[in-house]
């Protein structure tokens, strides 16, 4: 057992035998009755910061058997729509938001390496993941809980809960593992077509099964406040601000989309960059009539590198002492 582990299960002795036992006593009996089989006495955060996105475990399902048609044969879909590409390099394959919208995660393997593809529309974050940790390749699914606003993954093997936004598994057996983050970029589907005319693209399994190119969230990101959020908001930004936020060695840098369309930036190594073409996904009731809000590019001596396109509110919360460099920001 890791240092950090058993500070966990430490911390989460005292949480029990502290003035709200009654309440996380609760919780866990309530999440049982779900027919949750997690290790529920292990934990990196508070019981109370979870809460119900409204549908149950898998009420929005993950794709396990992801299928794919080739860029030149898609039909339906916008050329401003966004797009997950992943790998960047290689055999590249397009995961429209149009699909992870309605499923969140996909259970998918390339070239022998097993990945998860991950889209919280709360939080418009959109992270790939090795699906490869502690020894074991895993199989996620959704939770239907929430932390943050952020979706809660749950891998099939031992029940962990996983933190989307960060990878890291925060209730359960597998509790501090981390998934590593693979880079991978939001761009257009005509960029991607361009680029990779016989390259992937993912469909729905059963199109019939959702309304595919729908926004379910319409006006979410123009919104006041973030939904099912609890936490302090930034200061000096709006909530519901688009930023980048890069993972660093050290710690991260994050930069709001006004920022980078006034001009490219250089930071401690890394090159962010702005482009255009990109509709948002969580705008207008039909994905394909939504604003253009970009998208961008960051690399490191010319590699692309692992970065998140979120909000300003899920930025703040997840990394609370670090500065958004915004427009007025020299």
């Amino acid at each position: 057992m890791s240092a950090r582990r058993g500070l966990v299960i430490a911390a989460l002795s005292l949480i029990l035998v502290g003035s709200n036992s009654a309440t996380v006593a609760g919780q866990v009996e309530s999440w049982a009755r779900e027919g949750w089989k997690t290790d529920f006495s292990r934990t990196l955060v508070d019981f109370d910061e979870v809460m119900s996105g409204g549908p149950p475990r898998d009420g929005i399902p993950p794709i396990d058997d992801p299928i794919f048609i080739s860029a030149h044969d898609v039909t339906g879909i916008d050329g401003r729509e966004p797009v997950i590409q992943f790998p960047l390099e290689g055999d590249s394959r397009a995961y429209p938001l149009r699909v992870l919208t309605w499923h969140e995660i996909v259970n998918d393997e390339i070239d022998g390496q097993p990945v998860a593809v991950t889209y919280c529309p709360l939080c418009n974050a959109a992270i790939v993941f090795d699906r490869r940790a502690d020894g074991k390749t895993l199989s996620f699914g959704t939770t239907g809980k929430l932390r943050h606003s952020d979706l809660i993954m749950y891998d099939r093997s031992t029940e962990s809960w996983w933190q989307q936004f960060s990878g890291e598994a925060i209730i359960g057996e597998l509790v501090g593992t981390e998934l590593s983050m693979l880079p991978s970029r939001i761009v257009s589907f005509e960029d991607f077509l361009s680029a990779h005319p016989d390259g992937p693209v993912l469909v729905p399994n059963d199109p019939s099964a959702r309304p595919y190119g729908s926004n379910p969230y319409q006006s979410y990101d123009t919104a006041q406040r973030p939904f099912l959020f609890r936490g302090e908001l930034p200061p000096d930004i709006p909530a519901m601000a688009h930023v980048v936020v890069v993972e660093t060695d050290s710690e991260p840098i994050i930069v709001s989309l006004n920022r980078l369309r006034q001009s490219p930036l250089k930071l401690r190594g890394y090159s962010l960059s702005y482009e255009t073409g990109v509709a948002s996904a969580l705008d207008t009731a039909t994905i394909s009539d939504g604003r253009d809000i970009g998208s961008v590019r960051v690399t490191r001596d010319g590699k692309d590198v692992v970065h998140n396109l979120t909000f300003a509110f899920v930025a703040h919360v997840f990394h609370p002492g670090v500065a958004i460099i915004d427009a007025d920001t020299n």
